[in-house]
């Protein structure tokens, strides 16, 4: 067995990344917090993200890209390159993840959200990670899917049988009162569940050369669908209720992504365009934080990351989640309007362009008078970064170390999972 590691531990982050940025981000964001908590930290990130070397990494964090495999719109993995076989590609990517950990020895590693990797390619490297002694845990953003969709999810990919055999640990960048992402499965009681809270984000220095849209200069409101690709009907209610109002009072500008299909974002900047100083628009910022943090208020589709950030910069916001392929979205969004901490309009069943358009407009009329998120939070919501350290220490200090003591938010029936309790 692996002796205890020094006061410098390597750590994995392994992330499939298939599709929009949120892996990526929350992978980067958990790095950067240990390598500035844990002196001489060493962090790899093995990631299938195409956009991954668009984004800085901190000192003694590096990156590793994987063979991108894409994601459509149903759900189903399909290879990037026309005409290859995907599970050419899938064997291409084990091949690169075992070589990795082979290489770098890791103390810790920290699987997001896909237990077997994207379809099992990270099964080998557990098994020799496992021989080696080091340590395993998952990482889970606060909500996977509906429970009815993700059990025989999990049951097909054998997810709860590789939890109980290789990992350590759950960890759930989250916190039970707004979910329970397991709750519908057949976790033994021996499986170490803890809560950690949400991952906390900061404005990052301004960069040399930096520019952003002459709007920024002044009051206005952020549309942002993430990565973009699955975006494009928020982004055409925002512009439809701008091109239906001129009466609107702040001006918005529009965060595309850089999944958003080129002909559609084309056909978005013409109208833009006959929107002069009410709308502007961008294609993508790696350090969008700066825009967030300035806001007058958020408008989201209510992915994780988003999420963290609005709750880390106060700002008031307005979700309109996607209910397909996964229900995610809608579960966190309807829990955050049942705590205070964000409005939800939901798209109008089969809407065409411009459908809807002054629904749009009266909230987003409305934005800039909500509450904002600080008047509701409980402690210890945004304590998930300080959690994974915490964790971390306790895990590579002794071998046999046992359940988390308890961050702020344990798994309790005291208080109902709004989250859960969604139909």
């Amino acid at each position: 067995m692996r002796d205890a590691p020094a006061s410098a531990p390597r750590v994995l982050i392994y992330s499939h990344d298939t599709f929009g940025l949120g892996h990526l981000r929350r992978s980067r964001a958990i790095a950067h917090a240990i390598v500035a908590a844990e002196r001489g930290a060493r962090v790899v990130i093995v990631s299938g993200s195409p956009f991954v070397d668009r984004f800085g990494f901190a000192d003694r964090v590096s990156a590793v890209r994987l063979p991108v495999v894409t994601k459509r719109v149903d759900g189903i993995y399909a290879p990037f390159e026309p005409g290859s076989a995907l599970d050419d590609r899938i064997a291409e990517r084990a091949a690169i993840v075992a070589a990795t950990a082979e290489a770098f020895r890791p103390d810790l590693t920290i699987i997001d959200k896909e237990p077997t990797g994207l379809h099992g390619e990270f099964l080998p490297t557990l098994e020799r990670l496992s021989v080696q002694g080091g340590k395993c845990v998952l990482g889970l953003r606060d909500i996977l899917d509906d429970g009815e969709r993700l059990a025989p999810e999990w049951a097909r990919k054998g997810a709860v049988e590789a939890i109980e055999r290789y990992y350590d640990e759950i960890w759930v960048y989250g916190v039970p009162r707004i979910h329970e992402p397991l709750r519908a499965l057949p976790l033994g009681p021996a499986t170490r569940l803890v809560y950690l809270g949400y991952l906390r984000r900061e404005v990052p220095d301004w960069p040399p050369g930096r520019s952003e849209p002459a709007l920024a200069g002044a009051p206005f409101l952020l549309v942002t669908p993430g990565g973009g690709g699955d975006g494009a009907g928020l982004i055409d209610w925002v512009i439809s209720a701008y091109e239906t109002d001129p009466g609107l009072p702040l001006p918005a500008i529009v965060a595309f992504g850089p999944f958003l299909d080129a002909d559609t974002r084309t056909a978005f900047l013409a109208r833009i365009d006959r929107q002069p100083g009410r709308l502007s628009a961008i294609t993508f910022d790696s350090e969008i934080e700066h825009l967030m943090s300035r806001a007058a208020g958020i408008v989201a589709m209510g992915g994780y990351n988003t999420f963290c950030e609005i709750l880390s910069f106060d700002r008031r916001a307005l979700l309109v989640p996607r209910t397909e392929p996964r229900r995610e979205q809608e579960i966190r969004a309807v829990a955050a309007e049942a705590l205070g901490l964000a409005r939800v309009l939901h798209a109008e069943p089969h809407a065409g362009p411009g459908r809807g358009a002054a629904r749009m407009a009266a909230a987003l009329r409305g934005l800039p008078d909500q509450p904002v998120p600080s008047r509701f939070v409980e402690p210890g919501l945004l304590d998930g970064l300080g959690g994974v350290v915490e964790r971390l220490r306790a895990l590579l200090a002794d071998p046999a170390a046992g359940p988390s003591p308890g961050p702020p938010f344990v798994e309790s029936r005291a208080e109902p999972c709004l989250g859960c309790a969604h139909p």
